[in-house]
């Protein structure tokens, strides 16, 4: 009764039902309290089984609101297959418009595997990996850059499974129409949602679809038509839902996180002034921006250089900075050769 996760999902059942994973966590005001997140099941016989995410940090708006819309908007008799939703993955920190819960200040997509018998986070964590992506052919995890972050919107995989998942993954990333797609190498035992996804057997796919803590009609347009168009590669939906979708403007830049070398952090307490914005193409050795010191006014501000080439993919919007904190960030360009897969 104290620990666990409980819900009343049927996956055999045919139709539309609403409900919520239960997760019980006495807290100071009520003692039998239970975590809610809510979970939508659209199945419609056989066929691919999709799971869309979006809420794993609380503060990214685009999936958690487009979500929301599919499931108003779809109906049972226009899809085949199985579609589960979770629109406010991590509950408590959307309604706390947080990164990270404010129950035990867990960070969702650094939680995997997660423990039955932990707190709120590692206990969503865990079912997802050992009890819903196991369910799933493909798992879509919607992501932005949240309060603190400008994002260039891109679509995402990590390098996780064989060739073949691999070039599958690939595909299905291609199709999601967004400008950009990159792939990150983050290991096979990496406590992120995509790696969870493979070690359940699922491929993963994310992306990141504005920043800032808000939306943007282009953020929007650019999520929605990215959720129609996977469902309809995936053979769930024979139209859009969220439609109708602009065209696309050109194929998909690739891109590559294979270092924390293409990131530039702080050091120490400052002010940062970036020099260029997300999308903007860079060298080696250019000028990234200014670090001010406040404290010292006779000092001179610091510049701050790229250590590779590629193109912004994310910058720091607050100003004021700590030491750790990423400050602009660069995509290396991929050559699709590379991958081996043509």
């Amino acid at each position: 009764m104290h620990t666990g996760l409980f819900h009343e999902l049927d996956f055999a059942a045919n139709g539309k039902a609403l409900g919520y994973l239960s997760i019980p966590f006495s807290i100071d005001r009520s003692p039998y309290f239970q975590v809610k997140v809510p979970v939508c099941r659209i199945r419609n016989g056989e066929g691919p089984r999709v799971l869309l995410m979006a809420g794993n940090h609380g503060d990214e708006y685009e999936g958690e609101i487009a979500l929301t819309q599919l499931i108003r908007r779809l109906a049972p008799e226009a899809m085949r297959g199985e579609l589960t939703i979770l629109p406010f993955t991590n509950s408590p920190a959307v309604m706390a418009a947080r990164r990270r819960s404010p129950l035990d200040d867990g960070n969702l997509n650094r939680a995997f595997p997660g423990d039955a018998s932990g707190v709120p986070t590692s206990r969503i964590a865990h079912f997802l990996e050992t009890e819903l992506f196991p369910r799933h052919d493909v798992v879509f995890d919607l992501h932005s850059g949240g309060t603190s972050m400008a994002h260039l919107p891109c679509a995402l995989i990590e390098k996780q499974g064989s060739p073949e998942v691999l070039a599958r993954a690939l595909a299905l990333m291609d199709g999601l129409g967004m400008p950009f797609g990159f792939i990150a190498e983050n290991g096979a035992e990496a406590p992120t949602s995509m790696a969870a996804a493979a070690r359940a057997g699922a491929i993963g796919i994310s992306g990141e679809f504005g920043g800032g803590g808000t939306v943007t009609p282009q953020s929007m347009a650019l999520t929605r038509r990215a959720i129609d168009r996977l469902l309809m590669a995936l053979g769930s939906i024979a139209e859009p839902v969220l439609g109708p979708h602009q065209p696309i403007e050109h194929t998909m830049t690739l891109l590559a996180l294979q270092s924390h070398t293409q990131a530039i952090y702080a050091t120490r307490r400052g002010w940062f002034e970036p020099r260029v914005d997300c999308g903007a193409t860079v060298e080696a050795g250019d000028l990234a921006g200014w670090y001010h010191d406040f404290g010292r006014l006779d000092l001179a501000e610091e510049e701050l250089r790229f250590a590779a080439s590629g193109i912004v993919i994310s910058r720091r919007l607050h100003t004021d900075s700590e030491s750790g904190d990423c400050l602009i960030q660069v995509g290396r360009r991929l050559d699709r050769a590379a991958l081996g897969l043509g």
